[in-house]
């Protein structure tokens, strides 16, 4: 349990560090978040793409 409870306040921290950071640099957040969709996507396809 106090792993969990670790994980969560680590993730919030990262999370309020993003927002005050996104408040000045508000297109490099959504451009990073672009690249991590694609690389998620890619991810995705070639997971499921055969093995030869």
């Amino acid at each position: 349990m106090r792993s969990i409870l670790y994980i969560i306040a680590v993730i919030l921290i990262i999370g309020w560090a993003i927002g005050t950071f996104a408040y000045a640099a508000g297109s490099l957040i959504h451009v990073l978040l672009v690249i991590a969709v694609i690389a998620f996507i890619l991810g995705l396809l070639r997971k499921d793409a055969p093995t030869v």
